[in-house]
């Protein structure tokens, strides 16, 4: 199982890697600069030696050198200074024996800086000519001053020290603040926490405590997650309750009807019961079966999971199925499409249950007058319109409404008060919608369903 590292750990490391990259840079940039400068300082200090020997050896003639320049001999950057002067002759004058050599030769009036050994210790030492005359000796003189390069090493990492221990105390200090600091930070997180806990399936109320704007998104999100939650088993209650509702008298009409059929007293009596019976079951059976099919229409696939259908193939064997159920009632059953595919992307079966709930209502509710249902298929625009024409004793359009409510039924009768809200569900839950137009006589249902291209079909 992959470890999962808490959001606390996850914000203190991703603030001090990269403050630790930038301390390792400065700290290499101060290291270097602490050399630069420590180099230039060193390099100063033994020119201005130099030229305090030339000067006081022009002075003494190379017997004596002042107080001053002897303190700067013994003291300079923090060290002791060597120093050597020779005539133009190569007569040693003054200072040490033997000073360190530099790689190239001088020319006249120029200086020159140079790393060499003195007695195998690293030095560094400045050299340079100077047109003197002493003692009746005239000519160019050479100044030799060095140090032991340790000291300015040592100045180097005194400095480098001091920018390392600010900068460690520095990312330390940072360390210490984001770590708590996110922990105050995150304290809202931890108090959505505690809310999210309080939730349960009795408790699907929405979030609506103050939040940070960072997880305002998380939260809007989850809140829909839990009003979808709450609206998902509110309406399974409901279809539980409206199920037991309406299934309570035909259930109960069938239990009744069994004992009938079992107390017959004679054939005659015996047929008639069990006739009632059978009829008493199917429409227990129709009815459990609209109630499914309703639930089943709201809570459809997601619709880019679903099947491209062609409507006129699937209207075509509607209306072969209900053809005999037709010229029973002594209706004309016709459906009218111009043949060419009509693709959408459906639920099959929900779409011609729909389909034939609308042709069955016509039968059921157009009275005696009812000679003719039509199914027609049109295209306008992207959608495909299903409609159902019927020539029978219609609706008034104050009783849309009331048709189009769950069990809702304009005139008593023994339906299940399912048809039309359930052709409603599936319009809606295949991104369509379902209209109502009073006819004289009849009533017109259309289903607008949006098409699908052909190029997805071949996807």
């Amino acid at each position: 199982m992959t470890r999962s590292f808490s959001l606390r750990l996850r914000l203190t490391i991703i603030i001090l890697i990269p403050l630790l990259l930038i301390s390792a840079g400065v700290a290499i940039w101060a290291a270097r600069d602490a050399q630069i400068r420590a180099a230039d300082r060193f390099d100063r200090s033994l020119l201005v030696t130099a030229l305090s020997i030339s000067r006081d050896t022009a002075i003494s003639g190379g017997d004596a050198l002042s107080r001053e320049t002897r303190d700067l001999l013994q003291n300079t950057s923090g060290g002791q200074v060597f120093y050597h002067v020779y005539a133009p002759d190569g007569v040693f004058v003054t200072g040490y024996a033997t000073p360190p050599v530099p790689p190239t030769d001088l020319e006249d009036d120029a200086y020159i800086y140079f790393d060499a050994q003195y007695f195998g210790r690293p030095v560094r030492a400045v050299r340079f000519l100077e047109s003197l005359e002493i003692d009746g000796l005239s000519g160019q003189f050479t100044f030799t001053v060095w140090q032991d390069l340790s000291l300015r090493d040592g100045f180097v990492r005194s400095l480098s020290q001091r920018t390392y221990a600010v900068m460690a105390t520095l990312v330390a200090a940072v360390a210490f603040f984001v770590w708590f600091g996110v922990r105050v930070g995150l304290r809202p997180l931890l108090d959505l926490e505690r809310a999210i806990e309080r939730r349960s399936a009795q408790d699907l109320t929405t979030i609506k405590r103050a939040i940070p704007e960072e997880v305002k998104g998380v939260v809007g999100r989850l809140n829909e997650l839990l009003s979808e939650m709450s609206a998902t088993i509110q309406a399974k209650d409901r279809f539980i309750s409206d199920a037991a509702h309406q299934l309570r008298n035909p259930i109960a009409g069938v239990l009744a009807l069994s004992e009938a059929v079992v107390n017959s007293k004679s054939e005659a009596d015996f047929k008639t019961r069990s006739a009632d019976l059978v009829e008493a079951a199917a429409h227990a059976a129709k009815l459990s079966e609209d109630l499914l099919a309703f639930e089943r229409a709201r809570s459809a696939p997601p619709f880019e999971n679903l099947a491209i259908v062609d409507l006129a193939s699937t209207l075509e064997s509607i209306v072969k199925r209900l053809q005999r159920d037709a010229m029973i009632r002594n209706v004309r059953l016709e459906l009218e499409t111009d043949g060419d595919p009509v693709l959408v992307r459906v639920d099959a079966l929900l779409l011609e249950q729909a389909i034939e709930n609308l042709v069955t209502n016509a039968f059921f509710h157009g009275g005696e007058q009812l000679t003719e249902v039509r199914l027609q298929l049109m295209t306008e625009s992207q959608h495909a319109i299903i409609s159902v024409i019927d020539n029978g004793k219609g609706m008034e359009t104050t009783d849309f409404e009331t048709a189009l409510s769950r069990f809702g039924q304009v005139a008593p009768g023994t339906g299940s008060g399912l048809g039309l809200p359930i052709a409603n569900a599936v319009a809606e839950a295949h991104g369509g919608r379902l209209v109502l137009s009073e006819l004289d006589p009849g009533l017109l249902v259309r289903i607008f369903l949006p098409m699908t291209r052909s190029s997805e079909q071949d996807a």
